[in-house]
């Protein structure tokens, strides 16, 4: 049985799941804790071992992103004491299970470090309180149209989590209920430099092995070469987040996140009422199967595709790693000195890389993301080893030229053999993997498979194959593992729509 053929006998097989995009005006009117009663009801989980279905329209996206919040996390954490309880439920931000999660596993409670591009108004100075950390003062595009980039991301990956905090953010920011619908489905009614800018975000969402030359001078008749930095960081970074909160597992926030003012303890809902003109309309942003967009009427939701063709081999693989040293950066790159000074601790008596010197263009934003891809590096629960084979399966997900002939030569300075670096473009199953009896290569290949679905898509990891490898190497590896994915998105994205050479 082939994938679509397995997709669509799975989706019919749940058509309690796929029914819940229709939601009547009776569930619209009710106060938020009566929706949340009525949701949880209908809520239809997928299989351990399936991908969650992509909603089709905007109806059903709102179901999903309001059945979100009952949501069970992946990695289990130990129980809450009940002052722990009284402080989750009074700032989940700081407390909650999230933040647990990461003090716990990563020494860290703040997902600041995936996002120091994105979430800042251009009038903003050094001093303007960020909920995305210190404001770059380079940074010059407007704060509601990176939210719009992020919306795209987020769609596109089907990372509902992020999908919903952007809809309060762009709701808070001022734009309408329609204004936002049309970001998923009416681009014209936006303007020519936010159009190609959206094409962009796409595009290096679901497909940046096919990020060209011509993509970036689309971009390049609106924005500078600064401008496009910034745009390419900020997709990245929202690349970063939808594989973290996907690949955890981590509910769907109760308050909206909070934008817009509401108190922590606030409830909310998604289930806002749609208009006609745009109810019934079939994404063009999401990975959905043609014949879904094409018959709305009978489907709200689609079966998670790959969007990947088959990995390279032999003389064409040989050939796009060596093509590497040929390129020349499509984006403006500063001198290793200057790179030096902003880079500071990161660099010192290491080299320094052209991806450190794109970088470096932005002496805050620059470095606090360079310094989440180090510190991710330092990921104490994954060897060395491990790592450098992360980062080719990643890399090879993606189709990032660049990252991938870095692994490469890193991996051969590191003394891993090329058998064992041809045996990383296997694919991995659950099958593969043995619980009972587990050997070492058993724990590398439930991390590995992380890495290569995580990579793949947010949505394509499930919660078998996570539950599987913290049976075999524990919480913190997987935890740890996550996040280092999630840093490797970004790297990628951003080094590959750069066009780095060696």
């Amino acid at each position: 049985m082939n994938r679509k053929t397995w997709c669509r006998a799975f989706l019919l097989s749940s058509l309690s799941f796929t029914s819940l995009g229709v939601v009547g005006p009776d569930a619209f009117a009710q106060e938020s804790s009566s929706v949340a009663a009525v949701s949880n009801k209908v809520v239809v989980s997928n299989e351990p071992d399936q991908p969650r279905a992509t909603p089709v329209t905007r109806d059903s996206m709102k179901q999903y992103l309001e059945d979100l919040k009952f949501r069970t996390p992946r990695i289990p954490l130990p129980e809450l004491t009940p002052e722990e309880k009284k402080l989750a439920t009074e700032d989940p931000r700081t407390y909650g299970y999230e933040a647990r999660l990461r003090k716990l596993h990563l020494n860290e409670t703040s997902v600041s470090n995936y996002l120091p591009f994105g979430g800042v108004s251009k009038t903003a100075s050094t001093q303007t309180p960020s909920r995305s950390g210190p404001v770059d003062p380079k940074m010059t595009l407007d704060y509601a149209f990176k939210v719009r980039l992020f919306w795209i991301a987020a769609r596109g990956n089907n990372c509902q989590y992020c999908l919903g905090h952007q809809e309060s953010k762009l709701l808070a920011a001022g734009m309408t209920e329609d204004q936002i619908a049309a970001l998923d489905s009416d681009w014209e009614l936006f303007p020519e430099n936010e159009r190609v800018a959206f094409a962009l975000a796409k595009k290096l969402t679901l497909q940046p092995q096919l990020i060209s030359d011509g993509d970036i001078e689309a971009c390049r008749k609106h924005y500078s070469g600064e401008q496009l930095i910034e745009m390419i960081g900020s997709i990245a970074g929202n690349n970063a987040i939808n594989r973290w909160k996907e690949g955890a597992g981590i509910p769907q926030s109760s308050n909206g996140g909070n934008f817009g003012g509401q108190s922590p303890t606030e409830s909310h809902s998604y289930l806002t009422a749609t208009s006609d003109k745009y109810a019934k309309r079939p994404s063009k942003v999401a990975a959905i199967l043609e014949e879904d967009a094409g018959n709305v009427s009978l489907v709200q939701s689609s079966p998670t595709q790959f969007q990947r063709p088959p990995l390279e081999t032999g003389a064409e693989l040989s050939k796009r790693l060596e093509s590497v040293k040929q390129r020349h950066a499509r984006l403006p790159i500063v001198d290793e000195q200057t790179a030096r000074e902003v880079m500071g601790e990161l660099v010192e008596g290491k080299p320094v890389y052209q991806w450190h010197r794109l970088l470096a263009n932005f002496p805050i934003a620059g470095k606090r993301l360079a310094m989440g891809i180090t510190t991710a590096k330092e990921s104490d629960a994954l060897s060395e080893r491990l790592k450098l084979k992360m980062d080719w399966v990643i890399a090879r997900q993606d189709r990032a030229w660049y990252a991938a002939a870095l692994a490469l030569e890193q991996m051969r300075a590191a003394g891993i053999p090329q058998d064992q670096i041809d045996l990383l473009d296997r694919e991995i199953k659950t099958a593969d993997l043995s619980t009972s009896d587990p050997k070492p290569e058993d724990q590398e290949r439930a991390i590995l498979l992380i890495a290569r679905n995580l990579a793949a898509s947010p949505i394509v990891l499930t919660d078998r194959q996570v539950e599987l490898a913290v049976k075999l190497v524990g919480p913190r590896a997987v935890t740890q593992a996550i996040n280092y994915t999630a840093y490797r998105a970004a790297f990628d994205r951003i080094t590959e729509a750069a066009g780095l050479g060696l």
